[in-house]
């Protein structure tokens, strides 16, 4: 596993610090969202995820592969056929993802709400 930072300057905060580091960012957290449904190919994900590019698609996959949250299986075929799915590591996330989802679907709809009202 890749750690960015080998300390942290805080006290209580550094776990939390840690985890985002690892799953911070835009797209990292729908990627592994979507992971969690079980193995998807390169193109699944990208159908998934229409606003990310090819190139930022195969970054945060490789980061996520670099830090042991997610596999990456070649098979010798051609055309190539690449599917990624969740790690051990990566499945312990599960409920922090899903628990982000929940949080995430309740402030969308509270700041639905204002709007609708406007």
């Amino acid at each position: 596993m890749t750690i960015k930072h080998t300390t942290y300057d805080c006290s209580q905060g550094c776990p939390v610090e840690a985890t985002l580091e690892l799953i911070g960012g835009k797209w990292k957290g729908v990627m592994l969202y979507h992971l969690l449904d079980g193995t998807q190919r390169f193109s699944e994900l990208r159908r998934q995820m229409p606003s990310i590019t090819p190139r930022m698609l195969t970054n945060q996959l490789r980061e996520l592969e670099a830090d042991g949250l997610v596999h990456r299986e070649v098979f010798p075929v051609i055309p190539p056929h690449v599917e990624y799915s969740l790690t051990p590591l990566g499945k312990t996330l599960a409920p922090v993802i899903r628990e982000l989802k929940k949080w995430g679907d309740t402030h969308l709809d509270r700041q639905a709400k204002p709007r609708r009202a406007a």
